[in-house]
């Protein structure tokens, strides 16, 4: 909330009791260490934050700095980049500096441009790039105040732009209440916490702001007020003159928080009507402009009407960008508090009436003056819930729904609209809590269509696995509702598109060729013709092996035309996972992975790009990356309850610890995967166990348990049908086979690799194919598939599976006595193993290398577990029973940043939870002490 400036005495200028808090802002700023960066001003309501940033504000101007100000507002924060707009009218001329494209971004984010609405990206940038431009002549300080209460698009450009302030002229100050929910990611940046005054500051601040009240009351309101200043400059003035002189009793008082409203609600009950008619509509617009504000009140009120209150200290009217703002949000509250319902009613459909040219706010304004239900203004709600849903405003979009379905006049309306909105909040905001009471609203309002509808059933379908983990339930669910459904299999119905793409991930988690087959029926009966992205998504990550090289041209056409729509580019990446086109779009999965962190994209969304670019690195080499990237993944999983998704990045940790060669912790992993997964018939997640176990095995040289793993996998002789992830481990099955002596099943399965479609798919699944049929054919024919193998294009994409094949190619060339020519493949083959950590892998290429006759370093064997000091001390707290949050606040870090810490902490100590830190720190001090 604002902070009246409470701490301010009115005979001075001095703030009392803030001398040191305003002193450590000061030398922040002016330090040359951390010039340019942010910081976070928190405490309680009325603790005179705005007081403070006032203060900060006015020495900021006269030390020749420019000052850009925005304020949140509770009735603004639902209209997009209004805070921005807020921030940046001052600078609305020198827009031009920016290039084009920029500047045209910029201008429709802030609303005085037209056009499609820009991505989160590209108006980030251009608002960061603005005020550099514009530092460079003038240092700029940012004060932000009440940022829980900015609307989201603009808390998400505030992050963007605070986190790349260092080495600039730009400062930033924002304040926030203590416990309010807020949009802006703050994780990593410094914070200051204002507390409350202590006695000597609070008998101070009284005695300067009320002389006329005897020091009786003043002892009493400053034992009530506790230190805060709100309180002990507003609590006064709700008392009478007899009570302020101890003439009267003082009256029992309420909690601080009724007392404030109360208090505020008395200032304003005293106004003309024409004055709270104009603030009532001021309070319900919630952007400040008073254009609207006076076009809303014409005929009844005009701007000279706000004078009282101006005078009263209840407003502030700017005459240079023609905003008002109240000097605090509780008097906006009040002023709705004393309204009547029919009088709000008529200031919501006086805004509506005045912004006929901006759907969504008059939808929503229409929306609050509706009496009744009403089907007009509700459609005109669902509308702007598509709108959002389109920017990625998925959880906007479930508000609107929401009060769509409270206008509804039918019930199966009513029904639908919460049904839709429960599943928008599971499959893109992330509000599970929230998906599983609108769902159950849905049925309650019309049983039929709440178990009929198609958005009910995906929604409770994914409620289900995420809770339960329970595929088959899920999917004999959702097949029954779109076997069941009312929609004539139409290409354009969004609740069955929904449904059938949801039902492809069920069918693949279930690992069971057999579910894919009413799939792949719904799917060809769909008329005029099905989606191109969902018909290229079951051809290519249902049986790649055998459809997917026919849907490479349209997934092409996919790629280049993915845009920025977080859905999309999730779905695109499906597509492009076994086809190995992930590295083809790779900027637009990076950007999704930078909103998230930022809090701007929908948390599923954001774990789908971990997922897919933590699987890209692996393919790159880049095994840190994708480590990373996994324990980010798991740490949001918990954050956030999407116990689900946990398997795949557990896979990712145990593939690259596998490939490391530490087999203890990638079986942990594994074994962990298998447990969670066997009981909820996740076969799937099963699979990608099996390929990390086959991999580690073959590191260390067993290669019968690999041969099994494998095995499991696919079968010798087969690429196993709608289980892709098998075409990843044919290689180590072909290898296995032959060295437990099972040539014939070797061969048999390389040829099948070659029967199959996946040599079309990508470079990388053709060496695969070719090195498998070079290992099961002898003498020089095999030495011609080797090379042609190596001789693909682009190698560099895929440095593991390249190093193997030149390891096995040397092998090969060693036994024919090609020894020149084994040394160069064996070499090569060594350096690649080295550069990426393989351990497993250098150990038996140095052998191999000295067995031709060349001297080579022996493969250096793995080091003791090493954590990093705050590792260590992250893993220490978390072994005492302490929560992240806890830990997050001993260390000032994030809660996030601490799982994600501790995500990393376990595969390196070989182990799976948190219950095991407590042992495993203790082998780990017994390792170091011998």
């Amino acid at each position: 909330m604002n902070d009246l400036d409470s701490t301010l005495c009115p005979a001075s200028t001095r703030l009392v009791g803030r001398d040191g808090d305003l002193a450590f802002i000061q030398s922040f700023f002016s330090n040359s260490e951390v010039y340019g960066a942010a910081l976070l001003l928190s405490g309680e309501a009325g603790v005179g934050k705005t007081a403070v940033l006032d203060s900060v504000a006015k020495g900021a101007v006269h030390n020749g700095i420019r000052v850009l100000r925005a304020a949140g507002v509770q009735f603004e924060a639902d209209i997009s980049y209004a805070g921005l707009n807020q921030l940046l009218v001052p600078l609305f001329d020198d827009f031009d500096i920016l290039d084009t494209v920029h500047g045209d971004a910029l201008r429709v984010a802030v609303g005085i441009g037209s056009g499609p609405p820009p991505n989160r990206l590209l108006t980030s940038t251009a608002a960061l790039l603005l005020l550099r431009l514009i530092s460079v002549q003038t240092p700029l300080l940012l004060v932000i105040d009440d940022l829980p209460w900015l609307d989201r698009a603009t808390n998400a450009v505030l992050g963007f732009v605070a986190r790349r302030l260092v080495g600039s002229r730009i400062g930033f100050l924002a304040a926030s209440r203590d416990g309010s929910e807020s949009f802006f990611e703050s994780s990593g940046l410094p914070e200051h916490r204002l507390e409350p005054l202590d006695e000597d500051a609070s008998a101070e601040l009284l005695a300067l702001a009320h002389p006329d009240v005897s020091p009786a009351v003043r002892r009493r309101i400053a034992a009530e007020a506790r230190g805060n200043p709100l309180a002990l400059v507003e609590l006064p003035m709700a008392l009478s003159a007899e009570q302020r002189s101890a003439l009267a009793a003082v009256p029992t008082v309420l909690p601080l928080s009724d007392r404030l409203q109360a208090m505020f609600a008395s200032r304003v009950a005293g106004l003309p009507d024409r004055s709270r008619e104009l603030l009532l509509i001021a309070a319900l617009d919630g952007t400040g402009d008073l254009a609207a504000i006076e076009a809303a009140g014409s005929g009844r009120a005009s701007v000279d009407d706000l004078t009282p209150a101006e005078h009263k200290r209840l407003v502030t009217v700017s005459a240079d960008n023609r905003r008002l703002s109240f000097r605090h949000p509780l008097i906006g509250s009040a002023v709705v508090e004393l309204a009547t319902a029919s009088e709000r009613r008529r200031a919501h459909q006086a805004l509506a009436d005045v912004l006929s040219d901006q759907l969504e706010r008059r939808a929503w304004h229409l929306g609050e003056a509706a009496v009744g239900p009403d089907e007009k203004v509700a459609a005109l709600l669902e509308e702007a819930a598509r709108r959002r849903l389109r920017r990625g405003d998925a959880l906007g979009a479930v508000t609107a729904l929401t009060r769509a379905a409270g206008l509804s006049t039918m019930a199966a309306d009513e029904s639908r609209r919460l049904a839709e909105a429960a599943y928008v909040g599971v499959d893109s905001g992330g509000e599970l809590e929230d998906a599983s009471r609108l769902l159950a609203g849905a049925r309650l309002a019309h049983p039929v269509t709440g178990e009929q509808s198609l958005h009910a059933a995906a929604a409770s379908a994914f409620l289900l696995i995420n809770r339960d983990g329970d595929i088959d339930t899920a999917y004999r669910l959702l097949v029954g509702a779109i076997e069941s459904g009312q929609h004539g299999y139409d290409a354009s119905d969004t609740g069955l598109i929904e449904a059938l793409h949801l039902l492809v991930l069920l069918c693949w988690y279930g690992g069971d060729p057999k579910l894919w087959e009413p799939l792949m029926a719904f799917v060809d009966r769909l008329t005029p013709e099905p989606p191109e992205l969902l018909w290229v998504i079951t051809q290519t990550f249902g049986d790649p092996a055998r459809t997917g090289a026919g849907a490479l041209p349209k997934l092409t056409e996919l790629i280049a035309t993915v845009g920025d729509d977080a859905t999309r580019v999730i779905r695109v990446g499906t597509a492009s996972v076994f086809p190995d086109r992930l590295g083809d779009f790779r900027w637009a999965t990076r950007r999704l992975v930078e909103q998230g962190r930022a809090g701007t994209a929908p948390v599923r969304r954001h774990l789908g790009a971990l997922m897919h670019l933590g699987l890209d690195y692996f393919h790159l080499g880049r095994w840190e990356d994708a480590a990373q990237l996994a324990a980010e993944g798991l740490a949001l999983c918990e954050d956030h309850d999407y116990r689900f998704f946990a398997w795949y990045f557990h896979y990712i940790q145990a593939v690259v610890a596998g490939v490391r060669g530490d087999g203890e912790t990638s079986a942990a992993l594994t074994e962990e995967i298998v447990r969670w997964a066997t009981p909820r018939g996740t076969h799937g997640a099963r699979f990608f166990a099996c390929h990390a176990r086959a991999l580690a095995a073959l590191g260390s040289g067993d290669f019968e348990t690999a041969y099994q793993h494998a095995s499991t996998l696919s079968p010798p002789g087969t690429v196993a049908s709608y289980v892709p992830i098998a075409m990843w481990g044919t290689m180590d099955l072909v290898e296995a086979a032959i060295r437990t002596g099972r040539e014939r099943e070797a061969a048999a399965h390389a040829v099948a690799m070659r029967e199959s479609a996946m040599a079309g798919l990508s470079s990388r699944l053709e060496l695969l194919v070719l090195a498998c049929e070079a290992l099961t054919t002898p003498g020089e024919a095999g030495l011609a598939l080797f090379e042609q193998a190596l001789s693909l294009p682009g190698p560099e994409r895929w440095p593991f599976d390249v190093a193997r094949v030149r390891l096995f190619h040397g092998e090969r060339l060693r036994r024919l006595r090609a020894t020149t020519e084994a040394r160069n493949q064996l070499t090569q083959a060594l350096e690649a193993f080295r550069r990426l950590g393989a351990e497993p892998w250098v150990t038996r290429t140095a052998a191999e290398l000295r067995a031709s006759g060349q001297s080579a370093p022996t493969a250096a064997r793995p080091g003791r577990v090493a954590l990093t000091a705050q590792e260590l001390q992250i893993a220490t707290l978390a072994a005492t029973g302490l929560t992240n949050k806890q830990i997050a606040e001993r260390l000032f870090l994030s809660h996030r940043t601490i799982g994600t810490h501790l995500y990393q902490i376990y595969p390196k100590l070989g182990i799976t939870s948190r219950a095991a830190l407590r042992d495993a720190l203790s082998e780990l001090e017994t390792n170091e002490s011998e």
